[in-house]
C-alpha cells in the first residue's frame, strides 16, 4: 500500500495547509482577485488544478485525454468564476477529485506500480507507474496551494478558519 504521508500531505498534514480548507472560506469575489505581477487569480488555480487531476486520473483510468499543446490551455481564461454558484462546483469538484486520489493511493502495491501510458511526446522516453503520478499530482497541488496560500495572505484572509501556518 502507498505510504500514508503521500495521503496525509495531499490533505494538508505537517507542511501542507489542507486544500480543501484552504478553500472554505473563499468567495467568488475573492477568487477573481489578483496580485500586480502574478498572472492568475484564485479561481484559475483551482481550475488549473481540477484540469490536471482530472486529466491524470483519466490516464490512470487507461483512457485518451489530449494534451494540451501549450500550457495555458490549463488555465481557465476568465479570471472570475461566471456566479457564486460556478465557484462552489469548482471546490465542490476540487474536493471530489482530491478524494478520488487519496482512494486510488489506497490501492494494492501492484496496482500501483501499473505503468500509465503517456500522452505527450516528451514524456515517452519515461515509464511512470500510478504511484508516480500521484507523487505528481500531489506536488503540482501543493505548489499551487502554497500559491493560493501566499495570495490570501496578500489579501488579508490567511489563515482559515480551519487554520494555516502563519509565521
Amino acid at each position: 500500500m502507498m505510504d500514508a504521508i503521500y495521503r496525509e500531505l495531499l490533505r494538508g498534514k505537517r507542511a501542507h495547509v489542507d486544500p480543501i480548507a484552504c478553500l472554505e472560506d473563499v468567495s467568488a469575489t475573492q477568487a477573481a482577485q489578483t496580485i500586480q505581477g502574478y498572472p492568475h487569480s484564485i479561481w484559475q488555480i483551482v481550475g488549473h488544478m481540477n484540469y490536471w487531476m482530472e486529466y491524470e486520473l483519466q490516464r490512470i483510468a487507461g483512457k485518451h485525454p489530449a494534451y494540451p499543446e501549450h500550457a495555458i490551455e490549463s488555465w481557465p481564461s476568465n479570471l472570475a468564476p461566471g456566479s457564486e454558484a460556478e465557484w462552489m462546483a469548482a471546490r465542490e469538484t476540487f474536493a471530489k477529485l482530491i478524494d478520488r486520489l487519496a482512494a486510488l493511493s489506497q490501492s494494492s502495491s501492484e496496482a500501483l506500480r501499473a505503468p500509465v501510458e503517456t500522452m505527450h511526446v516528451k514524456e515517452e522516453a519515461r515509464s511512470y507507474s500510478v504511484e508516480a503520478v500521484l507523487w505528481q499530482i500531489m506536488v503540482h497541488n501543493s505548489y499551487h496551494v502554497g500559491q493560493i496560500a501566499m495570495m490570501m495572505r496578500c489579501f488579508g484572509t490567511w489563515p482559515p478558519r480551519a487554520g494555516g501556518d502563519s509565521w
